[in-house]
């Protein structure tokens, strides 16, 4: 099983405008390249009650489909711990004891990426290791373990971005409380679905490297990679619930169709569209903004078309 494209959402939450344009553009991007087309809900961190049904009906209501049922990816579990074990026996897994904090509070990492782990317990000696391990372990804690990559950068090819290699950062693969972690379980089942093409907001494309690098060390084919530009609200930031009325339910309850959603989406990428069909058929590629799409609640948009 291969030639597939997936839209993997975290049942956090009710999917808001930015997701669902992410949603329409890796149907229609795995549809328009006569691939499959997989949906998969990452629950193995946030799960909000009800969200994950929610999610699959708001899809729906787009004109969504997608091929097999849909997938969960909690009941992979075993799968993802082997891979995990696998990167352990390579050599390339490291205990971690810092806490949150802590690392928010240490300088930026050796490689100069804002925002990378500073690599305080990569070259730890055994006995650093075991009384650090012992100290988390009178706390009622127990460390992370974290890639230990061999390489400092990782080449990926990206549809909108083109050729890049970003550093590979020292990501948690599993948490001290046993869970996997979304870059280990995301790289895993992209894998066993036969994802070959990864179609997400360009919030992400930094982190392409370090997953791309997990693919090959667990022996992989490595996906191509679209990376849109994110949906954000007036102030820049990305767009979140909390700016008001950004979800397809609320836009509903507005007095919006859902033909007025999908004009909405399709006009930010410069396509005239009022159904998933249409955009489908209209949408290319090469005509992709690479800035990002400020969002607006609808008491400042223009009128959708069902009301003009």
């Amino acid at each position: 099983m291969s030639n597939t494209g997936r839209f993997a959402p975290s049942p956090s939450g009710d999917l808001h405008v930015g997701n669902l344009r992410t949603a329409l553009l890796a149907w229609t991007l795995a549809r328009q390249t006569g691939r499959r087309f997989v949906l998969r809900v990452e629950d193995i961190d946030r799960v909000r009650e009800g969200a994950a049904a929610r999610q699959v009906q708001d899809l729906r209501m787009l004109g969504l489909d997608w091929d097999g049922p849909v997938q969960y990816q909690s009941k992979r579990r075993s799968e993802h711990l082997q891979a995990l074990e696998t990167l352990r026996s390579k050599g390339l897994l490291f205990e971690c004891f810092c806490s949150r904090k802590q690392i928010r509070e240490a300088a930026v990492a050796p490689n100069g990426q804002v925002g990378h782990y500073p690599g305080t317990c990569r070259n730890l000696d055994a006995h650093q290791r075991d009384r650090k391990r012992a100290e988390l372990l009178q706390q009622g804690r127990r460390p992370a373990w974290r890639l230990s990559p061999q390489v400092e950068k990782w080449p990926i090819e990206d549809a909108v971005w083109g050729k890049r290699a970003d550093p590979i950062d020292c990501v948690v693969l599993q948490r001290g409380d046993g869970a996997v972690a979304y870059n280990l379980a995301a790289v895993v089942d992209d894998a066993h679905a036969g994802v070959d093409q990864v179609v997400r907001a360009d919030d992400l494309l930094q982190t392409s490297s370090t997953q791309a690098y997990l693919a090959h060390e667990l022996g992989f084919a490595q996906p191509t990679y679209v990376h849109v530009p994110l949906v954000v609200n007036a102030r820049g930031d990305r767009l979140a619930k909390r700016d008001g009325a950004v979800t397809l339910r609320d836009l509903l309850a507005l007095g919006y169709s859902v033909s007025d959603v999908i004009e909405t989406i399709a006009r930010s990428v410069g396509v005239q569209a009022t159904t998933a069909k249409q955009f489908l058929h209209r949408f290319e590629l090469a005509r992709m903004p690479h800035s990002p799409w400020v969002f607006t609640p609808p008491q400042a948009l223009t009128p959708p078309a069902s009301q003009r």
